[in-house]
């Protein structure tokens, strides 16, 4: 290391990326500063008591079926640092009318067995991907490929995912059920339901539902970060809270930086320092949709009307595939639905530390337009109300997010873009810019680590481990 290099490496930002950047060049033997602008770590991976004392609420991400899948999470040693997965009986449950459910099983088998006459249909989709799932997510947790790194295997999946979401539903099952639970997969990819690759979204959450559940962590998603970052000091590594970064003067000397950050934060820091071009095409960054959300204290379980979905962690609410695509095509028109598609967390029915005993923190939001201010809780109060009467008498007390104020809490998400910018199919492998090497700016020893890059969004860390391979590569 150079005299005048106080670090090998500072990464900027200790959300789960920064921290998984820094663990990867601490082990690489690089001394490594993790400077973040707030008073705690975590960046979406936050839990606070939001409504009432001795309710945890995961303030962003709740649900980590991508952490638990990710080769650069199962690679470190986390349960000794405190880590604890918790699995739901059923990974994740979908309400119809009517009082009936359909779930998401770890069991590809009984997934398929509840559906009907669209079982044999369901088999035929994601047998093949169950079985070749770490391959899989060897090809779609990374940069693009070209060729894929396994093409036999990838190729068929490839040729689904890159549908729209409505099309595949519809082209593989006839059923309400099989069509509401995949739109309420793909919903995950806040985009609309007839774009392409939609389809990418549902077939690789639910793989993984299958593969490695959708487990919560023990205590809330902040232990997942405190994990990391106590491993992380454990190699070496240092990190400092409370201290934001507005220009390169607030960092120390470094031989390598790397931001944890979004375009539109890099451009205020280095801006000027960039060349023209890639200074506009990170100008032409696009950031989508963002999130209304809503924690709520109850007096006791969510009272639904199919009691069998108090086995799953996670519910979708949003009725059918032709609702939950009204929805989701509705805000990207600045329109707020009345009904619109809603994700729910109810971690405290198998993780008593989240609530006192005999209540309930519930953990809910929907998509909403960029910016937007509109209060959609009585229209998410009223979507759970739908399938669970009596709801609303279970609340003690209530804590509201909309967009401005989620962007306040995470200065990444940009009007309310909690995944780091628009996933579509002309910008979800070339993020932050067209580039065979995404995570290096055209500066020396400049970097971007953030979901703005690929794979993009998900409590992976594999954002930030290939930024740090990139900087290892010099």
């Amino acid at each position: 290391m150079s005299q005048h290099h106080a670090y090998d490496a500072v990464v900027v930002g200790a959300g789960p990326n920064g921290l998984a950047a820094a663990i990867t060049l601490a082990r690489a033997g690089r001394s490594v500063l993790v400077q973040e602008a707030k008073d705690t770590i975590g960046g979406g991976a936050r839990t606070k008591e939001l409504t009432l004392p001795g309710f945890l609420h995961d303030v962003c991400s709740a649900v980590h079926p991508l952490g638990a899948a990710s080769p650069f999470m199962r690679s470190l040693p986390l349960e000794e640092f405190g880590l604890e997965w918790v699995h739901s009986d059923a990974p994740l449950a979908h309400p119809l009318e009517g009082g009936r459910a359909i779930f998401l099983e770890r069991s590809l088998e009984a997934t398929a067995d509840a559906l009907g006459r669209d079982g044999p249909a369901y088999r035929k989709l994601y047998a093949p991907m169950v079985a070749h799932w770490q391959e899989l997510v060897d090809e779609f947790l990374g940069p693009l490929s070209i060729p894929p790194k396994h093409p036999i295997i990838s190729t068929p999946v490839m040729l689904r995912a890159a549908l729209p979401a409505r099309s595949l539903a519809q082209l593989y099952f006839s059923g309400e059920a099989a069509r509401a639970l995949f739109a309420g997969m793909a919903g995950h990819s806040i985009l609309p339901l007839e774009k392409p690759i939609t389809s990418a979204y549902g077939l690789m959450i639910s793989m993984m539902g299958h593969v490695v559940g959708w487990p919560v962590v023990r205590g809330g998603t902040q232990r997942l970060a405190e994990a990391m970052a106590a491993y992380l000091r454990s190699l070496g590594g240092e990190i400092v809270t409370g201290q934001p970064v507005t220009s390169m003067a607030d960092l120390p000397q470094a031989r390598d930086v790397l931001f944890d950050l979004t375009p539109r934060q890099i451009l205020e820091i280095v801006g000027e320092r960039l060349p023209a071009g890639y200074r506009r095409g990170l100008e032409r960054y696009r950031y989508g949709p963002g999130i209304f959300k809503v924690d709520f204290a109850l007096d006791g379980p969510i009272p639904w009307q199919a009691p069998e979905v108090a086995r799953a962690a996670t519910v979708h609410l949003g009725g059918t595939l032709e609702e939950i695509a009204a929805s989701e095509s509705a805000i990207w028109r600045g329109e707020h639905i009345q009904r619109p598609y809603v994700l729910v967390a109810q971690q405290s029915l198998f993780d008593c530390s989240r609530a006192p005993e005999g209540q309930q923190a519930v953990w809910a939001y929907c998509h909403v337009p960029k910016g937007s201010t509109v209060d959609m809780t009585d229209r998410i109060e009223a979507q759970i109300e739908r399938f669970a009467p009596g709801f609303r008498d279970r609340i003690l007390a209530k804590h509201t997010m909309n967009t401005v104020e989620v962007e306040a809490y995470n200065p990444n998400y940009i009007g309310g873009d909690i995944i780091g910018g628009v996933a579509d199919i002309w910008q979800l492998f070339t993020r932050p810019v067209l580039s065979l090497n995404p995570y290096a700016m055209p500066l020396k020893g400049m970097y971007i680590c953030s979901s703005s890059t690929p794979p993009g969004a998900g409590v992976h860390g594999m954002c930030g481990y290939y930024a740090a391979q990139a900087v290892l590569r010099g």
